[in-house]
């Protein structure tokens, strides 16, 4: 970490640290990009395409494939370009080594998704100048901070914990 830097503390995040991070960046690498319509990523993957960023599914399942007319590349070491964002949709333990390749790849932020937690990772990535962000969905800090939360099915009666009557 850059001493010009505070350290983070990743059980909370500031929102601008976050307005931030999602203003700055354009381009994302989605580790664990899903062309299948009802996953998680393949939602966060529309939204942010929708929102005008360039992202780019990288599974190396469905490598030379397309997911949502992006061409699916196997690995970040694969991509054309450099990234902005490293997206992690793998479990905690994945985010690990996945970080250490965002780092190699000169991304400048490393994102864990939902349920993804790797305090090791994130200080390595830190210590290496990246912004981290753990646990949390970008598409929903995206909407969230734009005010636009209950168009994606919050609040509206789509989405609900309650019982349905039978």
């Amino acid at each position: 970490m850059s001493a010009a830097s505070p350290a983070i503390v990743h059980d909370r995040y500031d929102d601008l640290y976050l307005r931030r991070i999602l203003r700055e960046t354009k381009t994302i690498a989605m580790v664990g990009a899903s062309a299948n319509w009802n996953r998680p990523s393949y939602f966060a993957m529309k939204y942010l395409l929708d929102r005008g960023y360039k992202v780019i599914p990288v599974n190396p399942v469905a490598a030379g494939q397309e997911i949502l007319g992006q061409k699916v590349y196997g690995s970040l070491a694969d991509l054309p370009q450099k990234v902005d964002m490293v997206d992690i949709f793998r479990n905690s333990e994945a985010a690990g080594p996945i970080t250490d390749e965002a780092i190699e790849h000169g991304a400048k932020v490393v994102w864990m998704q939902l349920g993804v937690v790797n305090d090791a990772a994130a200080k390595r990535a830190e210590d290496a100048g990246l912004k981290v962000v753990m646990n949390r969905c970008p598409k929903i800090e995206h909407s969230r901070l734009a005010g636009t939360i209950e168009w994606h099915g919050i609040a509206s009666g789509v989405i609900s914990s309650r019982k349905r009557a039978l």
